[in-house]
């Protein structure tokens, strides 16, 4: 453990959900998910400011995913059984329904939407897009699969109007 942490993520805090949730199992409402990302996103907002916790969420999006892709996914050179692998494990584990709408890897371009995503989908239009945590995990999964980093920004959300989360993804150079 780092000095002055207490807390570094491990896999292993997913825990055991059979032994620990014998009749709950593995499923929780999206009130529940939300609840504690959103009452965590204010006092985070309360003692950082928004630009910081974004941040936060940002990066805790980019652990996720690096974390998401060695243990949920099976490692293959082949970019369109990846891209079926994600699509498979986002709609088993409910957190949304994946699109690609573009995919130029030589330019480091892609275009990615999530419908019915986690995060945002119903709630009311705020004028700006709230899927911070899912810019980081995007980003963390195609650097993981294709070895370098990128950067990705959400484009449309729900909460802009829109009716799924659109994210541009592009190669850093």
């Amino acid at each position: 453990m780092e000095q002055g942490r207490k807390y570094t993520f491990s896999w292993n805090h997913m825990g055991d959900i059979a032994d620990g949730r014998p009749n709950l199992g593995n499923t929780a409402r999206v009130e529940a998910y939300r609840l504690m990302q959103f009452s965590c996103r204010d006092v985070m907002e309360q003692y950082l400011g928004t630009e910081k916790t974004d941040e936060v969420f940002y990066q805790a999006g980019k652990l996720a995913g690096k974390e998401f892709y060695k243990h949920m996914l099976t490692p293959t050179k082949d970019f369109n059984e990846f891209i079926r692998q994600l699509q498979v494990a986002l709609l088993e584990l409910g957190i949304g329904i994946l699109r690609v709408e573009k995919t130029d890897l030589e330019n480091g371009e892609l275009v990615w939407t999530v419908s019915e995503d986690l995060d945002c989908s119903g709630l009311p239009e705020m004028d700006f897009e709230i899927c911070t945590y899912d810019e980081g995990f995007i980003s963390s999964l195609l650097e993981c699969y294709l070895g370098a980093p990128f950067q990705v920004k959400e484009v449309d959300c729900w909460c802009t109007g829109d009716r799924t989360c659109r994210f541009r993804a592009k190669a850093i150079k």
